[in-house]
């Protein structure tokens, strides 16, 4: 009886622990991963929060790219209603009004960037995977030299709005700047698995 005990006492933490493993797996990558980016902390933290899977480097390099997009999105949308708001007013000066302008048309673009690197991540090809990694690379690269330069803009530049636009922008920077990372990270990653592949091939 006491044997019989044992056993299922045994069976249990070994279901037990296989179903806790199980569950950290996606956690533990996103940890791993994150490690050497841009803004580590950062990035636990939004892909550990994403709702989709996070279980391969494409995964977490879409994860990454979506959330960016998100925020991306979201910033643009209040920029364009900040830009129409204080053009019907005038209590804001020409420099003021043109550099939210730029910035309105600046991450626009940078929306327009990351939806299309979303498009090419999740449509990847063995054959042409260099190829669609190096646009993805570019496209990202452009999006957040657009963040940058909507920054660069309000330099000379004090009041509320700044302050505001200054904490949205550099929070879709930083999450852009990751994405970039993780996606390097699945080139390099999924480059050196098939040359692996190829060389294990040849012997």
């Amino acid at each position: 009886m006491l044997q019989l005990q044992a056993l299922l006492f045994l069976c249990l933490s070994l279901s037990c622990s296989a179903t806790t493993s199980d569950h950290d797996a996606p956690h533990d990558l996103v940890r791993l991963s994150c490690a050497h980016a841009s803004y580590p902390t950062l990035c636990v933290r939004t892909l550990s929060a994403y709702k989709g899977p996070a279980k391969t480097p494409r995964d977490l390099a879409q994860a990454a790219v979506k959330v960016s997009l998100s925020r991306a999105s979201k910033v643009s949308a209040y920029l364009t209603q900040v830009s129409s708001t204080i053009n019907k007013g005038n209590n804001t000066n020409k420099k003021e009004r043109n550099a939210l302008g730029d910035c309105v048309e600046q991450i626009y673009e940078s929306v327009e960037e990351l939806s299309k690197t979303l498009s090419e991540l999740k449509h990847l090809r063995r054959d042409t995977f260099s190829w669609q990694m190096s646009n993805a690379e570019t496209w990202v690269s452009a999006a957040l030299t657009n963040e940058d330069t909507c920054l660069d803009g309000f330099e000379d530049i004090d009041g509320k709005v700044k302050s505001d636009m200054k904490k949205k922008i550099t929070n879709v920077a930083r999450v852009t700047s990751n994405a970039l990372y993780m996606i390097n990270r699945l080139h390099e990653s999924r480059e050196r698995t098939w040359i692996n592949v190829m060389e294990d091939g040849r012997q």
